[in-house]
């Protein structure tokens, strides 16, 4: 039984179940040994399943790779539904043209299809222990869809040529903690792996998605390791989706669920890496719940995408990093983001904040502040960057002030006093219509106090009329002579008052004049 069927052959062992299932290929039809009882006929069930349900794996590869002809106008091809295959279905290397698709079938032993190539293979609903495939070549779809695999799934350097189908599949770890190792995958289309359950690490290093990437309503469970889903250098072509989905509904794609359909959200149980990935259009974790320990992270190190909806509960415990990551419209919720020491930025940019619901300044320097355990002016720089560019000036002063005072902090105690000191009377610069109050205050201040001095002229008969208001406005206006200073001669403390005057007249001045600088330049 090892050669090439030519039509009208039949071998000679088949069991009655094989010869209904050789019959069924040659005539491009489903084989279906399903009895019609829904708990019988369930492939995740305990029910047994006698020889009247069962071929050998053997016999299906010999159809796949060397099966009989079609019948006149038939095309061949491998139904099955409710069948149970016995022993290894080992097509390692092989050349697969007839299309597969097996419903409902229970596999005794693994799936081998290391570097086969297929048109188009679907497995749905089937019980699989594993299914080992590393770079598979399809050039159509891979659908695996409500099937178990109680051992993992190997999909690295596998090619995929349009979509890849893991809907509602159920995925246990191998014995290296993977429940999907899919390492250098490419997918041409779409990977929609919505409402997945995952029990190991999800392992997507390096992978290309020509499209989009679902994970909607997915859980994905590893408490066995740090990472739940371990995805660095990713590459998706549009977006990647970590959203709800509704449960069911037919349509679990993009669609809006129907009025009254259970809505299953995302959640992680493990960390989540993402590093250095590159999306197209968006990633979104709206409502996307993460349950983390305190030494795993969700990392965005460094990805690139155009739009990230940050728009999932903050995680009570672990970290979430941005550093290093580039995106132009960072769209987030106040309640999104974890407390301080719980969220890294270092060299986040971000051109544009869209906030879900109302982000008043306050929580948005309260954001910063989260970020930066030790001080570092740069998420504050880059905040008060986009509301600049925003029209939003007045809060970008805020920020920088912010800044200003973060800074004070870790200043040595003389600095320190000094920073409160510039804070106190001129916020940092960032308030110039202070500096303003400042001056018309000590101008009037020492008008009244000079005119007490003893005030002497330099040279008898010499200088204008004495004048205390304009001598004390002399005194704080820099540059500008008004012709009083340099004709009356003070002594004593009446110095100290003078030369303390003109030296707050040119900090207040140049506060000033920092200020209106701004203005004009926002202008």
């Amino acid at each position: 039984m090892g050669g090439p069927v030519t039509e009208g052959d039949l071998p000679d062992d088949l069991t009655p179940a094989e010869v209904g299932m050789w019959q069924a290929f040659r005539n491009g039809s489903v084989y279906d040994l399903s009895s019609g009882d829904a708990i019988v006929d369930d492939p995740h069930g305990g029910h047994p399943w006698g020889p009247e349900r069962t071929v050998r794996a053997r016999i299906v590869c010999w159809l796949l790779l060397d099966g009989p002809p079609a019948l006149a106008g038939r095309v061949s091809s491998l139904k099955l539904s409710g069948v149970q295959i016995s022993g290894a279905l080992e097509l390692a290397g092989g050349i697969v043209v007839p299309y597969v698709e097996m419903k409902g079938c229970r596999f005794e032993r693994d799936v081998l299809l290391p570097e086969a190539r297929f048109t188009t293979v679907r497995l749905v609903n089937c019980s699989v222990p594993r299914l080992e495939a590393a770079r598979v070549h399809t050039e159509g779809d891979l659908h695996l869809p409500r099937c178990r695999f109680h051992n993992g799934v190997r999909l690295t350097d596998a090619h995929i040529g349009t979509d890849l189908l893991l809907n509602q599949a159920i995925v246990y770890r191998d014995r290296s903690g993977r429940s999907i190792a899919a390492d250098g995958m490419t997918v041409g289309q779409d990977l929609q792996a919505e409402l997945l359950e995952s029990h190991g690490e999800l392992s997507l290093r390096s992978a290309k998605i020509g499209v989009s990437l679902s994970l909607r309503g997915a859980k994905l469970a590893n408490p066995y390791t740090r990472l739940a889903l371990n995805a660095p250098q990713l590459t998706v072509g549009r977006s990647m989706y970590l959203t709800p989905a509704g449960i069911g509904s037919p349509l679990l794609s993009g669609a809006t669920p129907a009025q009254g359909t259970r809505v299953q959200r995302f959640t992680c149980e493990g960390g989540l890496r993402l590093d250095d990935g590159r999306f197209g259009d968006a990633v979104d974790f709206e409502k996307a719940r993460f349950t983390l320990t305190d030494d795993q992270e969700l990392s965005l190190r460094r990805i690139q995408t155009p739009e990230l909806r940050f728009l999932g509960e903050a995680p009570a415990r672990g970290r979430v990093v941005l550093s290093g990551a580039r995106v132009v419209n960072l769209m987030d919720r106040t309640d999104s983001w974890p407390g301080p020491g719980r969220l890294h930025m270092g060299g986040f940019s971000y051109e544009n904040l869209v906030p879900r619901g109302p982000f008043p300044l306050e929580e948005r320097l309260d954001w910063v502040s989260a970020a930066t355990a030790e001080y570092n002016p740069e998420p504050y720089e880059r905040l008060a960057t986009v509301l600049r560019a925003g029209g939003e000036d007045e809060d970008a002063r805020e920020v920088l002030l912010a800044k200003q005072r973060r800074r004070r902090e870790t200043l040595p105690p003389a600095a320190k006093l000094w920073g409160y000191a510039q804070d106190w009377t001129v916020a940092y610069g960032y308030r110039p219509g202070r500096a303003l109050v400042w001056m018309a205050v000590l101008w009037a201040a020492g008008s009244v106090a000079f005119a007490h001095a003893d005030h002497p002229p330099l040279k008898g008969g010499e200088g204008p009329h004495w004048n205390t208001t304009l001598f004390a406005l002399d005194l704080l206006l820099p540059v500008i002579d008004l012709g009083q200073v340099g004709f009356w001669q003070l002594r004593g403390g009446w110095q100290w008052l003078a030369a303390a005057m003109i030296l707050l007249g040119w900090i207040l001045a140049t506060t000033v004049a920092a200020g209106a600088t701004r203005l004009l330049r926002r202008n």
